[in-house]
């Protein structure tokens, strides 16, 4: 079952699952439920291709952690879903399978990097999906579709298996129905792995409890720099009321300021090219993947690299080998790690205030139209709201909070490190509203 479904879901789905294959586990929390995954994400019977020529058709001889523990759940893998190519994108147009498409408006996008698998929960193809984060690519289009979007710590959860675009940032994260999915599903894949030595040793407790704890114990930060003045009016004015909302059932709404804010574009787009510059280097023709013949070895890279890598992704080697070259790298690549030091301490700041979470739109804008956004400095600006996240290593949380002109947007919530606990708190209480 490949092309024919493809197509049907607006290529939000790549490829679905032989239906022989069948979970392991015949009881579980997942007993029997469908679950899509990224296409950067390893799975033993299914080609993982990160949405590029270059991985056509590559089939990964291991299976990812995350998959495997979802498996041991009881769920079943219905399917691979379509991305930016290597998750280098805001709206899933950049991927050597065509663009994904918003289930809601299918002329718009429905995000990205990991589009195909927001829009396969937000259509009911699947209840739960797995996508992967570094600087939004869960949240945003957890916002752009209409669902929810959980980004955990980093080290909350195993990278293995995850294919590396920067990973200082990348993260496995979760789309669900309902926070109750998400925090179901977190649960599931949160925790130790010895195959990962990033992941934290650190007992995950039971994310559903959270429910249950009075919205009168948390104190929400409404952080200045995440309210400007360029914020779209309608989202500025559901966030006002979602805020309003929670202090009417005994919140505590705290201004508070994130100085370094303004800096994470800039941030993030010199460390995230250098570490994918570093990373997609593997990528080479020699031992997997395309591999196109030139007149000597140089010739070989040059030819697979050009043929395989769309423009994106050769954009963000080309400035990401840059900024790592010598007489760069201290300009660049040091001054911002020593900047990402700065916003993370924005983020120790505040929570040692007292503040237990943070509530920011997600996104400055509903989903856009396809083709709409051409420059890639525009782009990047999508993430504008999200990757302080990643740089800190925070969890974090879209939840919907309503439409604008019929489009959905989302709520964003941003917790301590380690504490998806106040998160999903913070989350059920918003969804309550």
């Amino acid at each position: 079952m490949k092309a024919d479904f493809g197509r049907a879901a607006g290529l939000n789905i790549i490829l679905a699952e032989d239906p022989v294959a069948r979970p392991s586990v015949d009881h579980g929390p997942l007993h029997d439920i469908p679950v899509a995954i990224k296409d950067n994400i390893a799975t033993l019977s299914m080609p993982t291709s990160c949405g590029s020529r270059i991985l056509a058709g590559y089939i990964s001889p291991y299976e990812a952690t995350v998959v495997s523990r979802l498996r041991a759940a009881g769920a079943v893998v219905a399917c691979k879903t379509n991305m930016d190519e290597f998750a280098m994108g805001s709206s899933t147009e950049h991927s050597a399978f065509g663009p994904a498409r918003n289930p809601v408006d299918p002329t718009r996008v429905p995000g990205g990097s990991s589009g195909g698998s927001a829009a396969a929960v937000a259509v009911g193809v699947v209840p739960i999906a797995l996508g992967s984060e570094t600087g939004g690519s869960v949240r945003q289009p957890a916002a752009f579709c209409g669902v929810v979007g959980v980004k955990p710590t980093y080290g909350r959860v195993s990278r293995f298996g995850l294919v590396a675009f920067a990973s200082s940032l990348d993260q496995v994260g979760v789309f669900g129905r309902t926070v109750d999915d998400s925090a179901l599903a977190m649960q599931i894949i949160a925790g130790r792995d010895p195959m990962d030595a990033t992941s934290a040793d650190i007992p995950v407790p039971e994310y559903r409890t959270a429910a249950a704890r009075p919205v009168s114990t948390l104190t929400i930060g409404r952080p200045r720099e995440y309210f400007p003045p360029e914020l779209d009016p309608a989202i500025r004015t559901r966030c006002d009321e979602v805020l309003e909302g929670l202090r009417a059932q005994g919140a505590t709404i705290r201004d508070v300021s994130l100085p370094h804010s303004g800096l994470a574009i800039p941030v993030y787009y010199i460390i995230a090219p250098a570490e994918a510059s570093s990373n997609l280097a593997r990528f080479d023709g020699v031992r997997y993947g395309l591999r196109v013949t030139g007149d000597g070895l140089t010739a070989m890279y040059e030819a697979t690299r050009s043929k395989g890598f769309g423009a994106e992704v050769t954009r963000r080697i080309l400035l990401g080998t840059y900024v790592l070259s010598a007489g760069y790298y201290d300009a660049y690549y040091k001054k911002a790690q020593q900047v990402r030091a700065l916003i993370t301490q924005d983020f120790h700041n505040v929570f040692n205030s007292g503040v237990d979470v943070l509530f920011t739109p997600t996104t400055p804008t509903p989903a856009f139209k396809i083709g709409a956004v051409s420059d890639p400095y525009e782009m990047y600006l999508n993430d504008i709201f999200t990757c302080t996240a990643n740089l800190a290593g925070n969890p974090a949380i879209s939840v919907p909070i309503g439409t604008v002109n019929g489009l959905p947007i989302g709520g964003q919530i941003i917790a301590p490190h380690f504490d998806e606990q106040a998160m999903f708190a913070a989350a059920y209480a918003v969804e309550r509203l």
